[in-house]
C-alpha cells in the first residue's frame, strides 16, 4: 500500500502549487488583494497566501467560493494541467519518472502577471479567446 505523500516529507504537492499560482494569476489580474479575497470567502490573507503557495490545499468548497469570487468556472484552475499525457501520469504518481515541480513558476512573472491583466481587461469574450487561440498558434509555430 502507497504511503500518503506529506509536505513535510516531499514539500507541497505541485497539483496544488499548479492550482495555488492559477488562483494567485487570476486574483492579480482582476487586481485583487489577498484580503479582498480572504474576506469574500471567509479565511484570511495569510490562508489565502498558502493556498497560493500550494503550503495549504484548496479544500473544495473554498475553491467554489474562489471560483465564484474571480468569476471563472472551477475548471479554470487546472487549465494546462493534463495537456501532457506524460506529466498528467506523473502528477497523478501513475509513472516511475520523476515527479514533476514547479519550481520556476511563469505564471508569477510580472510579466505573465501584466499579460493576465490585460487580457481580462479586454471585454468581449469572442475576442478574448480569439487572442488565446492566437497566443497558443504562435507557441506551437516557435517550438
Amino acid at each position: 500500500m502507497a504511503r500518503r505523500r506529506t509536505i513535510k516529507d516531499d514539500g507541497p504537492d505541485p497539483i496544488d502549487k499548479y492550482v495555488g499560482s492559477r488562483v494567485r494569476a487570476r486574483r492579480v489580474g482582476l487586481r485583487i488583494s489577498q484580503t479582498k479575497l480572504g474576506d469574500a470567502i471567509g479565511v484570511t490573507f495569510q490562508q489565502v497566501q498558502k493556498y497560493e503557495n500550494g503550503t495549504n490545499r484548496i479544500g473544495a468548497s473554498n475553491l467554489f467560493k474562489i471560483s465564484k469570487t474571480l468569476s471563472v468556472e472551477v475548471a479554470f484552475f487546472f487549465e494546462g494541467l493534463g495537456e501532457d499525457d506524460e506529466a498528467a501520469k506523473e502528477l497523478a504518481g501513475l509513472s516511475e519518472g520523476s515527479q514533476t515541480t514547479f519550481d520556476v513558476d511563469p505564471m508569477s512573472s510580472r510579466e505573465a502577471i501584466e499579460l493576465m491583466h490585460n487580457y481580462f481587461r479586454v471585454k468581449d469574450e469572442n475576442v478574448r479567446k480569439k487572442l488565446s487561440q492566437f497566443v497558443k498558434t504562435l507557441a506551437q509555430t516557435n517550438g
